[in-house]
């Protein structure tokens, strides 16, 4: 290479840097130029951003102020409210102090004046008290002088007088109040009856548990029985009844001391019969159904009937033995049926009385539990029930009427002897024990017809159940003298002819009526 073109080279090359140089200057001016124009965009986009979310602050400042300044002003309202009715509150009460003190003031006036007629009335008896005095001295003076008798002796002769006379006087108003206090009470008690029976209006009849179970066919009668006697020896054996198959048509009948053990055996032996699946395992598995489910219906009936007797409060053995005595009954009265009938009188009676009702209606509910459990446990069921309820944490007032409302009437508790009345009255219902409804019309009917067959009786009303009969009679047939002829003879045949519980009250009515129209 020659020199000039080294020389060219060089020179080439250094303008080629200075070139580069100067480009690399200006590109840089120009990013520079560039950065500069977006960080001033930003700055003010942030200043934009800045003022925007000041008056976004500034606004929402201004929603809370306005906020506040209208819950401020809410509570004052409230609070002014509060200030006015307590104002009021205070006015009404000073108006009250202002009456009171009025009144107070007139009290004290008139007891004032009071107190002056009392002084002056004082003054005036104790005037009279030494007039009497000197009177009595007198007297007495002049006593001595005409009988000659000391004042010893003249006292005693007064006194023994006095005494054979007061003797006398006091024996004759003794009898008089005595009979007039037995009338009153008579007339007192058969109205508390009356009126607690009219009140509580329960079914008077009620059927008797039966413990027969009704078989189609002969067939059947069999098939309970079964091969060589294995199915009536299985259920006798599960459920502990007698099971009686004689020549008695459709009729199987079940017995058994206790009254649940014999409704199980019924409901069970009715199962059976409606499955016609009669075999030993399947009699057990149904005789032990059947015992669950009749736990839990006594257990039921029990809770049913402390509910209706609005008797709360009962031990749940209590209760379970309130279910069984439904399936219990006495002369054919049922006693569960009987024990919320007397619960309800002894309420009603206590109410009456001016007692707890509430108290009465528990006492008359509880009285025959014991016959619940007469059959487990020795003694008769008073006392049995006493026990029971005692055991169970029941009031004093319980117990005593469960142990005494046959015999042992305890004056000293009143509760006792209301049961005993509501109980006498619930077993004396016309129709409630060996009596159905059937029965009960028709000695209604023979009440009326043997009124009627006496000569002068024009008609005949049996009513209060029976308890009472007003028969009418002509009276231009019959005087007062025959009227009381025919009462007599009528309660006289009633005795003769009919048996009935209780009394039967007869009245006998004449009246004469006269009528006139005017046209």
């Amino acid at each position: 290479m020659t020199q000039g073109q080294v020389i060219y080279v060089i020179i080439t090359g250094v303008l080629a840097s200075a070139l580069t140089f100067v480009l690399v200057k200006i590109l840089d001016h120009l990013r520079l130029r560039d950065a500069e124009s977006d960080a001033l965009a930003i700055i003010e986009k942030t200043e934009q951003d800045a003022a925007r979310r000041r008056r976004e602050a500034e606004l929402e400042i201004k929603e809370l102020s306005i906020q506040q300044k209208a819950e401020d002003e809410k509570e004052l309202r409230k609070l002014r409210h509060e200030l006015h009715d307590r104002e009021r509150s205070l006015d009404k009460r000073q108006d009250s102090i202002e009456k009171q003190i009025e009144h107070l003031s007139k009290q004290e006036k008139i007891v004032e004046s009071t107190q002056r007629k009392l002084t002056e009335k004082i003054q005036d008896t104790n005037r009279r008290k030494d007039e009497l005095n000197k009177l009595f001295d007198l007297q007495r003076q002049t006593l001595h002088e005409l009988s000659g008798l000391n004042k010893a002796e003249a006292t005693k002769r007064l006194l023994e007088m006095l005494d054979v006379r007061l003797q006398q006087e006091t024996g004759a108003v003794v009898l008089k109040h005595e009979k007039k206090i037995k009338e009153a009470c008579e007339v007192k008690s058969r109205e508390l009856l009356l009126t607690s029976l009219q009140r509580y209006a329960a079914t008077h009849t009620a059927e008797t548990t039966t413990s027969t179970v009704d078989i189609p066919n002969d067939e059947m009668k069999g098939r309970i029985i079964g091969r060589e006697g294995r199915n009536i020896r299985a259920f006798e054996k599960v459920s502990g009844v007698d099971v009686i198959i004689d020549d008695t048509p459709g009729v199987v009948i079940v017995s058994a001391f206790d009254m649940i053990r014999r409704e199980v055996a019924r409901l069970s032996l009715n199962k059976l019969i409606a499955d016609g699946r009669i075999h030993p395992a399947r009699i057990e598995e149904v005789v032990e159904n059947t015992q669950k489910e009749m736990e839990n219906h006594v257990r039921k009936v029990g809770i049913d009937a402390t509910q209706e007797a609005m008797v709360h409060g009962l031990h749940e053995r209590i209760v379970n033995l309130l279910g069984r005595l439904k399936f219990r009954t006495s002369y054919s009265q049922n006693v569960l049926r009987h024990s919320i009938e007397v619960a309800f009188l002894s309420g009603m009676i206590a109410e009456e009385l001016g007692m707890d009702g509430d108290l009465g209606r528990r006492c008359g509910l509880l009285h025959d539990i014991g016959k619940a459990a007469d059959h487990e446990i020795e003694g008769g069921h008073p006392k049995i029930g006493a026990d029971l309820l005692k055991r169970y944490g029941e009031p004093p007032e319980v117990v005593k009427a469960a142990a005494g409302h046959h015999d042992d009437l305890n004056l000293e508790n009143p509760y006792t002897v209301i049961v005993a009345a509501a109980d006498a009255c619930s077993a004396s219902r016309p129709g409630a024990r060996r009596e159905t409804l059937e029965r009960y019309v028709k000695r209604m009917e023979e009440l009326e017809s043997i009124a009627k067959g006496f000569p002068g009786v024009e008609g005949a009303v049996a009513i209060q159940a029976g308890r009472e009969l007003r028969v009418m009679i002509n009276s231009k047939e019959a005087t007062d003298e025959v009227a009381a002829k025919i009462c007599r003879d009528i309660a006289k045949a009633f005795e003769e002819q009919l048996t009935y519980p209780g009394e039967i009250k007869v009245t006998v009515l004449r009246e004469t009526r006269y009528t006139e129209i005017a046209h």
